[in-house]
């Protein structure tokens, strides 16, 4: 029964968290579309192919589940065979979470005034853990047992790093570039803190569980406790992507109710934090108007759509 713990429990663990981390995801999905009918076809076109690619990767591990516990039911020799679509799996959550971290990429690129050279590193991680994801998948298909897994150790070991780095390099460098966007306005530094709180919970989550599947990966080989975790990937990805978005509306309501808007003293030296509409985001600009009426923008980014870094979520 130990046995079964550490194998099929782990196993059907992780679908049935997976399973419900999916609806959530349905849920968001159904906000989304709703919620942001203006969005470019592009993003919506790329919100919907994060969700099939996860939508996929869910029947093919419930489909795994179904051949041990009901196909095989009272062999428990088939426990040492390996399903293809345990393998399959793999390359769909690689597909997702290419998607979604090359999302956030781009985001990193537009805040750094599309700095290829900032970008390009985070690009070549992303890259890095797809193609592992890919040869992993190749390499896995001709296997039988898993006794035959350590063939395939170091690929497996790869893609659970390199995920990891992504996530960790995609949330610090967002951090980053909008730490250096503060300026002496508590209102607009507030907005900032908000943003840099969101970017390190899009990135956390991912990298975490990676580190995990990694960590059970050396420590409990002969389980499938790291499986557990390595399913749950995929809908931490499209999860991320849709909170994110889904988010902008809020941060809207938040930056226009706090105070954001307009301050009490409204003399010729006040200060005047603008929030105003943006492409598919929330625009930040914050004004100083001196007696002589000469204005200067400090703009923040957090889409960076503009070529001054004006703030989007």
């Amino acid at each position: 029964m130990s046995d079964l713990d550490a194998t099929l429990g782990a196993l059907f663990l992780g679908v049935f968290v997976s399973t419900i981390l999916w609806g959530i995801s349905c849920s968001q999905l159904y906000y989304y579309y709703n919620g942001y009918p203006n969005d470019r076809a592009y993003t919506k076109v790329m919100v919907l192919a994060v969700w099939a690619s996860d939508t996929a990767h869910q029947a093919l591990v419930t489909h795994t589940l179904y051949t041990y516990l009901i196909t095989e039911y009272g062999n428990p020799t088939a426990l040492s065979y390996i399903t293809k679509t345990i393998v399959v799996e793999v390359l769909f959550n690689g597909i997702t979470g290419f998607l979604v971290q090359t999302f956030f990429v781009v985001r990193v690129w537009k805040l750094s005034d599309k700095n290829n050279c900032f970008a390009a590193p985070l690009g070549l991680l992303v890259l890095a853990e797809l193609v592992f994801s890919i040869g992993y998948f190749s390499e896995a298909l001709s296997l039988s047992t898993y006794t035959e897994l350590p063939r395939v150790r170091a690929l497996s070991i790869s893609m659970n790093v390199f995920a990891a780095a992504a996530d960790v390099s995609i949330a610090g460098s967002l951090c980053f570039m909008l730490n250096r966007s503060r300026s002496e306005f508590v209102k607009s530094n507030t907005l900032i803190n908000k943003l840099i709180l969101f970017a390190v919970n899009t990135g956390l989550l991912t990298s975490v569980c990676a580190c995990i599947s990694l960590i059970t990966y050396f420590t409990l080989p002969l389980s499938f406790v790291y499986i557990c975790f390595y399913f749950l990937m995929g809908r931490l990805y499209a999860n991320s992507l849709l909170a994110t978005l889904n988010a902008r509306n809020r941060l809207r309501s938040h930056a226009a109710t706090d105070g954001s808007l307009s301050l009490p003293d409204m003399q010729p030296s006040a200060n005047l934090a603008r929030i105003s509409r943006h492409g598919e985001g929330i625009a930040i600009r914050i004004e100083t108007t001196n007696e002589s009426d000469i204005a200067q923008d400090a703009d923040t980014s957090f889409d960076g759509a503009s070529q001054k870094g004006t703030a989007e979520v």
